[in-house]
């Protein structure tokens, strides 16, 4: 990977020069995407250590994610002041906790046990079972979700009603039942005289250490003197207070953030710490770094195009980026019929840019929410390109997924379903009837983990429904078979490929190559985001939605292509519109600039006998109006059900699974003699031509005699 930075490896830029030299004390970098900003705070730790301001064992830099610190931990060895009991410590904030509250916890509580509770889903379900709430596997890591908001927020069980009314929250249940799960949690954390304590625990009792007991707050603070603080946008209320306990009455604190790339508030993250650090310390230098060595130009234009638009308090401190790389390409907006066909299309290009010489794991397809994969998932099958999911699990592997395609199958293995319920159009109704009682509601559900499988089980129905485009007479054996094969066909063993991920888990990541699809209102901004647009509350949640657009686009290094599909499911109303984020954004000469034409009417079949347009399945089925004069040939039509019985056996599937009543009757009355006649009827498609058109044929032509008792 390409370091952020300049081609002189020991160079730094004025902006990154101001921000390393800058005196003691507070400062505040204001660094955007790809402006080096790892290399610049590791070289102000090692210029405050050289220069005698700090021992290297004085530092405490943290950060949120383990494999930042991990990065940071990295560059601060390669300067020589990184890692051993005396060197600068890089750790995340709870990392950092768990490790001073070891040491504390014997002056502080004496002799009391504790255990760290890495894994709170269990205690969720025993505390939402006391109160009487669903403890399934979504309404629980919701709870646990609120209880963690709550937590970060500086949030007491007692007080979340009247704080998730006030911050317009969308509890996953009745805001007082949440409470008292909060509430029942905490009580059974405590056991025998032993405690549990989870990750926001160690902060809540490491601040709380700090703040009370006076000999524990001297002995840190005469440990640590110098604090840095990266990704800053991303603190909690919880996490600063840990903060303001570490530096007591001192300044001696770096800070580092990007108030524009503020994509998790949804977890009590705030950026009003780094908008408030110079009234806090009016005598902060701050520093803009705006040199982006990341992206090309024309990457790092648009990403200010988008940011550009931003309106709100955060929308005053943008950065504008400057591209410091040679030009690249145009990035490119595609407008598609639907998404399949963007899915197919996005995977196309990728094979290009692979048959070019951009590696697969250079690439990236970025979507809004996890459900969106499946498309992508299988369009990248097809053409042998092998591709990782990060930051979640592959659609046929997540639990709702593997759930929902369980009772499929358990509803095909009842011997009590009418013989047309589960094919054709049937076979939709079929598929929602099954899935409503896993959570496909008729609207989106709250809760983030209720959303996710409602928007995985409204995958699977989509998939459905586009089967059926191409295979009018698909039944339910024949769609987990097809469920089946593309759940076998993802388990390639396990190569670098293109990376799948959400807009969330792509933070802090870049690749070659990004293509962010999905892009329409609905999706981005998502829908539970839009509200009335009036309130404040709901204008800053639209405007989170348009930084999660500029943390994708600023994720590309050199090729970026923004997409999205006018219709779901393949042949759909295109009833989708472009995301209000791209206004402005496409070039007039670009073909997705044109406003999108209305889908073509496809003409309806007519009557064979009246000549008048067919209305109704039936109808299309048998190629006439049910009342006209059918022509139907009694022994054929016989002849054909004999064959179908003994086919059916032979296959060990229902009957239908071969061919449905109607379709035996429209060959009855048309008499195909050819491929070509077989597959003017509805119902036979390219799959039951190949399988069954020869036996057919015959049996029309009366070259395959069947016994009488055959004939059920």
């Amino acid at each position: 990977m390409m370091d952020a930075m300049s081609a002189d490896d020991t160079g730094l830029d004025p902006q990154q020069s101001a921000a390393v030299l800058a005196p003691r004390g507070p400062v505040c970098v204001l660094a955007g995407a790809g402006t080096g900003k790892t290399r610049t705070i590791t070289r102000r730790i090692a210029h405050l250590v050289a220069g005698g301001h700090v021992s290297a064992g004085q530092v405490l830099a943290v950060t949120f994610t383990a494999r930042a610190a991990g990065e940071m931990r990295a560059r601060l060895r390669t300067l020589g002041i990184g890692d051993g009991a005396n060197q600068v410590q890089a750790r995340t904030f709870h990392a950092a906790a768990l490790r001073q509250l070891r040491y504390f916890w014997p002056q502080v509580v004496g002799d009391t046990q504790w255990d760290l509770l890495d894994r709170k889903f269990a205690i969720v379900a025993q505390a939402a079972n006391r109160v009487g709430l669903s403890t399934s596997t979504e309404s629980v890591r919701d709870l646990a979700g609120e209880i963690e908001w709550s937590k970060a927020s500086l949030i007491a069980p007692e007080d979340y009603p009247a704080a998730a009314a006030r911050t317009r929250r969308e509890p996953p249940a009745d805001a007082a039942k949440v409470s008292d799960v909060y509430t029942a949690y905490e009580a059974l954390k405590v056991r025998d005289g032993a405690m549990l304590l989870d990750f926001d625990d160690l902060l809540l009792h490491t601040a709380a250490a700090l703040e009370e007991h006076s000999t524990v707050a001297e002995e840190f603070r005469d440990r640590y003197r110098c604090f840095v603080v990266d990704e800053y946008q991303d603190v909690t209320p919880l996490q600063q207070r840990v903060l303001d306990a570490w530096l007591g009455d001192r300044d001696d604190l770096t800070v580092v953030g990007d108030a524009n790339q503020t994509i998790y508030s949804f977890t009590g993250a705030t950026p009003r710490y780094l908008l408030d650090f110079s009234r806090r310390f009016p005598d902060a230098a701050v520093v803009r770094l705006e040199r982006d060595y990341r992206s090309t130009p024309e990457v790092v234009s648009l990403a200010n195009q988008v940011i550009g638009a931003a309106r709100g308090r955060i929308a005053g401190t943008r950065l504008k980026l400057i591209g410091q790389r040679p030009p690249g390409p145009a990035p490119e907006f595609v407008e598609f019929d639907d998404e399949p066909a963007e899915a197919a299309g996005v995977a196309k290009a990728i094979q290009k840019l692979i048959a070019g010489g951009t590696p697969a794991a250079e690439i990236a397809v970025l979507y809004r929410i996890n459900a969106q994969s499946e498309a992508h998932e299988q369009a990248l099958t097809e053409l042998d390109i092998p591709f990782q999911v990060r930051g979640g699990e592959g659609f046929f592997t997540r639990p709702e997924v593997r759930q929902a395609v369980s009772a499929l199958r358990q509803a095909a293995g009842r011997d009590d379903l009418p013989p047309e319920a589960g094919s054709g159009k049937e076979l939709i109704t079929l598929v929602r009837a099954i899935l409503v009682p896993l959570g496909l509601t008729d609207s989106e559900p709250v809760g983030a983990q209720a959303r996710e499988r409602w928007a995985s089980l409204g995958a699977l129905v989509a998939l459905t429904e586009d089967l059926l485009v191409h295979e009018p007479e698909l039944d339910l054996d024949g769609l987990l078979k097809d469920l089946a094969a593309r759940a076998e066909a993802r388990h390639p063993p396990t190569v670098q490929g293109v990376t799948l991920a959400s807009l969330h888990a792509a933070k802090g990541l870049e690749w070659d190559a990004v293509f962010l699809v999905g892009l329409a209102d609905g999706t981005l901004p998502i829908a539970h985001a839009l509200g009335d647009s009036k309130s404040p509350d709901d204008e800053a949640a639209v405007e989170e939605e348009r930084r999660l657009l500029y943390v994708g686009v600023t994720r590309a290094r050199e090729h970026l292509q923004l997409s999205w599909a006018l219709a779901r499911n393949a042949g759909g109303r295109k009833s989708r519109r472009r995301s209000r984020f791209l206004h402005g954004l496409i070039p007039e000469d670009s073909p997705a600039s044109r406003i999108a034409e209305p889908a073509p009417q496809k003409k309806r079949p007519r009557c064979r006998v009246c000549g008048k347009q067919l209305l109704g399945t039936n109808a299309t089925m048998l190629g006439r109006c049910e009342d006209c004069p059918s022509n139907l040939d009694l022994a054929l039509f016989d002849a054909l059900k004999a064959w179908r019985s003994a086919k059916s056996k032979e296959l060990k599937v229902p009957a239908y699974v071969v061919f449905s009543d109607n379709t035996l009757t429209a060959i009855a009355e048309q008499q195909p003699q050819d491929d070509r006649g077989l597959v003017s009827i509805p119902g036979i498609g390219a799959k039951k031509l190949e399988r069954f058109g020869a036996d057919v044929l015959a049996v029309v032509r009366g070259e395959v005699p069947v016994s009488a008792d055959e004939s059920g």
